[in-house]
């Protein structure tokens, strides 16, 4: 039995403060995030979409709109989809920025292999397991979408190649709006793809995941 489970990374989300937002609440998508997000819900059309489930923050619910209206499906939520917990939530963080050259700060920068500054790799990953898994299950035979973040689509993805846990962010393969799809032949994983159906509306931009 052929199911895919799609992990769909939300689209641009309006943030003119240019912090890292994280799981902080009343952070919804920019416009170029909703064209983002329609182009993904055009890019699974003709796919066999039974079940969608989202990441309980806004910008995920909000970018999993278009694939529920395309496929008449109510938007279930996980936790587990969740954006991963971050001490710099709600700091400016970029190059040149406060949060990293505060020696308060630096403290939580001590080990980057777990990572010190937030949720650890290893539960990002069990928790993103568990919530691949549930999808699977729930449209066995047929095709899933999920909708989260970034990092916790980046640490399944790793995880699920045997690869290691700690990167450089830089190297991500998660654009906005992506999707990375996860094929089994009934339980066992036999491929994973990846692919960005909003590339060309651009990059967007502003801080979190």
């Amino acid at each position: 039995m052929r199911t895919t489970v799609h992990l769909l990374r939300h689209g641009e989300v309006h943030n003119p403060t240019k912090i890292l937002y994280g799981r902080l609440p009343g952070f919804q998508l920019s416009d170029l995030g909703r064209q983002m997000a329609k182009a993904a819900a055009s890019a699974l059309a003709e796919h066999d979409v039974t079940y969608l489930v989202s990441s309980p923050l806004e910008r995920a619910i909000e970018t999993a709109q278009p694939m529920s209206e395309q496929f008449g499906l109510p938007v279930a939520t996980d936790p587990d989809l969740i954006e991963s917990a971050n001490y710099f939530e709600g700091m400016r963080v970029g190059a040149g920025d406060g949060a990293l050259r505060d020696p308060r700060n630096w403290r939580v920068l001590r080990n980057p292999f777990r990572p010190s500054w937030g949720e650890a790799y290893r539960d990002i990953a069990v928790r993103m397991t568990r919530a691949l898994y549930a999808a699977r299950d729930a449209a066995r035979g047929h095709e899933a979408v999920c909708v989260s973040h970034q990092l916790p689509i980046w640490t399944l993805r790793t995880a699920l190649e045997g690869r290691r846990l700690w990167h450089d962010p830089r190297r991500r393969q998660c654009g906005l709006a992506s999707l990375t799809s996860f094929v089994f032949d009934d339980d066992r994983l036999v491929q994973i793809t990846y692919t960005e159906p909003a590339a060309h509306l651009g990059t967007g931009a502003g801080r979190g995941a």
